[in-house]
């Protein structure tokens, strides 16, 4: 006898136990999230045999737990061959209950924080909160600041007050030399922000911040490393437009080298980030910096023809989703480098980098050779500091050799 579950998952037998009646849902939740057929019916197989298990072990539906599961996954074993990927999709069945509150939350004792981790998470609260700078800058900063009070204080408790002087330069000087010089100035500029921190709530009283040594770090030492025009066509040129995922690359390469978004702009952009009849579309950037740009007819189009005949159903607003199951927005800016790293693969194209942050420097390249100014180029960027938009001017090589002066004596 076949029993059908979500209309096309068929089973050699009806569902049984105590998580019989959830499985249904647990199907469409699957169906939903984009899952293929076969993908379903393995999730529905392994979540039907799990409940049957646990009715023999005569295991109530409130008492079900991640301990069960881990049991189950050791009988089954001793039976029949697992496959990769059975216990993640039990794992994500258990998730899946958990959230329609069927069965209880694990309850797992929490670590208990040391004072130092503690102090970080209150300044990672503040970068976060009220300074509201990117999840980025925060990720780079905290983990310093907690090794520099871990240093200082252990285990024990976290007196800002005892700070000096030389607790912050000792520090420097032990940890910069292993870093890298870029690292080392993230080391001094997470230090300085904390320490500014601290002086603002009161727990220190001298500008410790004003101790930090400055770590050598030529600014502009290198070129933009932009990706030539003809490349990006090339590999415009190569995305196969007929499918899904093609339309959704297209649209993605066009944002990045009309509009030079960062990578993480794109992956965040929302339905309701563009305006189609303004032509207008809203960045979202760094530090939460919201900047309307004018949507350019080719990308709007590319858009328009990915969300109308490539994108899959999905509930979330963002509006480039992954090709594969489960179906959901990108979850940050790596994806966005990786499908131009794989993108630029199959086309072929030797490019400057593997990363996405070479079509903004493309752009800005372009504009600065079609006479752009550097307040132009770093208002269309959204550069908030204007020495950011300076090491433009090295790659117009041809303009700064008329500015170099000849040699003296002529060349020999």
């Amino acid at each position: 006898m076949k029993f059908i579950v979500c209309g096309d998952v068929v089973l050699s037998r009806p569902l049984e136990g105590p998580l019989a009646a959830q499985i249904t849902a647990f199907a469409q939740c699957a169906r939903d999230q984009g899952y293929a057929r076969y993908s379903r019916y393995r999730l529905v197989l392994l979540a039907a045999c799990f409940s049957r298990w646990l009715g023999q072990q005569a295991v109530r539906l409130h008492r079900v737990s991640t301990e069960h599961l881990a049991r189950y996954l050791q009988s089954r074993a001793r039976r029949l061959r697992v496959h990769r990927g059975d216990a993640a999709a039990l794992r994500q069945f258990m998730d899946f209950l958990r959230g329609q509150g069927v069965i209880p939350a694990e309850k797992t004792a929490p670590r208990q924080l040391t004072p130092a981790e503690q102090e970080a998470l209150a300044f990672d609260r503040y970068l976060r909160d009220e300074r509201v700078l990117a999840g980025a800058t925060v990720v780079n900063y905290v983990p310093f600041v907690r090794g520099f009070l871990a240093n200082r204080f252990g285990g024990g408790p976290v007196k800002l007050s005892r700070l000096c002087a030389r607790d912050v330069v000792g520090f420097v000087q032990r940890q910069a030399p292993r870093l890298h010089p870029k690292r080392a100035k993230l080391l001094t500029s997470a230090l300085r922000s904390f320490l500014h921190y601290a002086r603002y709530r009161g727990d220190i009283a001298r500008d410790l911040a004003a101790a930090v040594p400055p770590v050598a770090n030529w600014s502009m030492t290198s070129i933009p490393r932009a990706i030539p025009a003809h490349s990006v066509r090339q590999l415009l040129a190569s995305i196969r437009r007929r499918t899904a995922m093609g339309r959704r690359d297209y649209a993605i390469v066009l944002l990045l080298a009309r509009l030079g978004l960062r990578a993480g702009e794109v992956a965040s952009l929302d339905l309701d980030d563009i305006d189609w009849d303004a032509g207008r579309v809203t960045v979202r950037g760094k530090g939460g910096q919201r900047t309307a740009l004018p949507l350019p007819a080719d990308v709007g189009g590319a858009i328009a023809m990915y969300l109308r005949h490539g994108r899959p159903r999905s509930t979330s607003r963002r509006v480039f989703l992954r090709a594969k199951a489960p179906i959901r927005g990108f979850l940050g800016q790596s994806a966005i480098g990786s499908l131009v790293r794989h993108g630029l693969a199959r086309a072929g194209v030797k490019a400057p980098t593997q990363g996405a942050h070479q079509f903004r420097h493309a752009l800005a390249t372009q504009m600065l050779r079609h006479g752009a100014s550097l307040a132009e180029i770093g208002e269309v960027l959204r550069h908030r500091s204007a020495e950011t938009t300076k090491i433009y001017t090295k790659v117009d090589l041809g303009t700064l050799r008329t500015l170099a002066l000849p040699w003296p004596g002529g060349v020999r």
